[in-house]
């Protein structure tokens, strides 16, 4: 295939899907014995579906599509847009110069952006701090509620601490997020995100006048469906807003707040009890943003979209030019959909290759965030730090420095998950994990020296542990899974992933205290150091990348089959990687992607 087709055809993976169906053995029949060097060659490039026609239809298909839609006041302005989003700012006559003063400005400032969008984000950031607030609060309670009901014993009495603490994930995962599309459905992203804050604000008040740990369960088992469905559709109604040039570092600050909450439920603990405040703040504040751009398209409100588009963009140019380019990439999307009912929607998920690799690589995020161990420390920190030998008091209050060191640290990856992407991000810090979890574990059999000395070390690795997770998983696994399923099953594959996340954080917390009575708790911490290194070679083989490039365009991201990525992986990236990090060969030639974005002068 020679550059001028490659540049103005099809995709060759899609040329071959449409020769040979998507199931077909991925293109060996096309492209020879060992596809990863050609393919790394021939399928760089993230296709721009507006190259395929002329620059004059182009602007005919947008001045159309603005008739269709009741905004024929705006055609002209969708028809500069779309050559924009076509060729680039810079190869556009007709801009006028505030247009194109605005579009330069956007090209050297990428955070550049209105106050509407800094503000939906921000406040779906707060509603983000209920998860670790309510986690906290549990930790907490863990050393108090077990002697105040009568179940600080042994055996059966683990199993139910276990439960208490466990059901709020457990019905998150099991029933919050499945219900996670009737509810946009009818609500929208903004309705569902009030009323799940609403259940997330009365839930904490309940649970504070629990007599029994049976009303505690009540009280978090309905906290838990809150949470899941919450925790599906922020980072959803987050991915849709952002431009896709930071879109990595605002969804994370969803994990920044989480954090946040972590280390303010900490406090809480220490001061005051009060885990609804970031609910009650999400619950008044959602009804001054807009509604996601990206819900209204796929509802067919185009009008409307763009309106609030418009609002979440620094100038009309931008906002015309980022939502007619996800409508024709949506229109994509469109063609290959195989169903629209809500069962369809969750089969495809499981069943459409492309989804299906989608799936892969969120659902490994997402359990991967359990196997690494970090809710063992979110859970039951000051149960540990107890346990070697802390007061109560002085417990909770290391564990408020492992709630300030998780803010701290997860800041700076605002600015690495853009740049050096989530992949890498989780593939350098998921070792260090290992290796320091393992420590910590081994500490814990120090019962010799001053009391200093046997808890300085035990401290010292579970921070250097957090560290590790707030730089890479921590950050990554929601961002990740909300921006890698196309538009139309984005709610079910979100839902499926928050899940699996969340029923397996109520798994580890109903197991973890009967587990340190069997294991004891040096070997619970090696079980999950040894995790950490089976999540490592999880996230090589079905992660990929996807920064900086538009929630559309990921769609191209996963066309790759698996065998080619993963050929690609072991036989060009990884012998490469040793011979430049392991051997320090600095002439060692890096292989050619084998997919990136097209540089086009004037896109961003």
């Amino acid at each position: 295939m020679s550059d001028k087709e490659l540049k103005n055809g099809s995709p060759p993976y899609l040329a071959h899907n449409e020769k040979h169906g998507s199931n077909s053995p991925p293109l060996k029949e096309e492209f020879g014995p060992d596809p990863t060097r050609r393919v790394s060659v021939a399928m760089n490039i993230v296709e721009n579906p507006l190259t395929r026609t002329s620059r004059e239809q182009t602007v005919v298909d947008a001045e159309a599509f603005c008739n269709a839609n009741e905004m024929g006041e705006h055609a002209a302005l969708f028809g500069r847009a779309a050559l924009v989003a076509r060729d680039g700012y810079k190869n556009v006559p007709g801009l006028s110069e505030d247009e194109r003063t605005a579009l330069e400005y956007e090209h050297g400032h990428k955070w550049h952006g209105p106050k509407m969008l800094w503000y939906s984000i921000g406040l779906c950031a707060v509603g983000a701090a209920t998860q670790g607030w309510d986690q906290t609060g549990s930790n907490g309670a863990n050393l108090s509620f077990p002697e105040e009901f009568g179940i600080a014993g042994g055996g059966r009495d683990a199993w139910i601490v276990g439960l208490v603490n466990s059901i709020i994930f457990l019905t998150a995962g099991l029933i919050g997020a499945f219900i996670t599309d009737p509810l946009n459905k009818y609500l929208g992203r903004r309705g569902e995100i009030f009323l799940t804050a609403a259940c997330l604000t009365a839930t904490p008040i309940g649970s504070a006048f629990a007599q029994s740990w049976q009303q505690l369960f009540a009280a978090r088992f309905v906290m838990g469906i809150g949470i899941g469905a919450k925790n599906a559709t922020v980072p959803i109604y987050s991915a849709e807003m952002a431009p896709a040039r930071v879109r990595g570092a605002l969804v994370m600050f969803w994990q920044l707040w989480v954090v946040a909450g972590i280390f303010l439920g900490f406090a809480a603990n220490v001061i005051l009890g009060s885990a609804f405040i970031p609910s009650f703040v999400l619950m008044l504040g959602i009804w001054f943003c807009p509604e996601s751009p990206r819900w209204l398209m796929k509802n067919r409100k185009n009008a409307q979209g763009f309106k609030s588009m418009n609002t979440l963009r620094a100038h009309p140019i931008i906002g015309a030019r980022d939502y007619y380019y996800s409508y024709v990439l949506y229109q994509e999307e469109l063609a290959i959909a195989r169903g629209d009912s809500y069962f369809s929607r969750m089969r495809d998920i499981f069943t459409v290759p492309r989804i299906r690799r989608a799936n892969y690589g969120a659902s490994t995020v997402m359990l991967a965030q359990q196997m690494c161990g970090i809710n063992i420390i979110s859970f039951y920190s000051s149960t540990i730090f107890r346990d070697v030998g802390y007061t109560a008091t002085q417990a909770l209050y290391a564990s408020l420095g492992y709630g300030a060191i998780q803010v701290v640290f997860t800041i700076p990856t605002l600015f690495l998950i853009d740049t050096q992407g989530r992949r890498k991000l989780c593939l350098i810090t998921f070792p260090l994990m290992c290796i320091f979890l393992l420590a910590a574990g081994l500490s814990l059999l120090n019962k010799s020296g001053s009391q200093g000395a046997q808890i300085g070390p035990v401290v010292l690795f579970v921070y250097l542990f957090t560290i590790m997770y707030s730089l890479g998983e921590g950050p990554v696994a929601f961002q990740y899974s909300a921006e890698v399923f196309p538009t139309i099953q984005r709610e079910q594959g979100m839902a499926w992933v928050v899940a699996i996340n969340n029923t397996f954080a109520g798994i580890l917390g109903l197991t973890f205290p009967r587990m340190t009575e069997v294991m004891t708790p040096t070997g619970a911490f090696g079980f999950y150091a040894g995790l950490n290194l089976i999540a490592w070679g999880m996230i090589f083989c079905f992660v990929r990348e996807t920064k900086q490039i538009t929630l559309e365009e990921i769609d191209q991201v996963f066309s790759i089959p698996t065998k080619v990525f993963l050929a690609y992986e072991t036989k060009q990236w990884l012998p490469w990687f040793i011979k430049r990090y392991v051997f320090f060969n600095k002439s060692a030639e890096r292989p050619p992607p084998l997919l990136e974005k097209a540089q086009v002068d004037g896109i961003i």
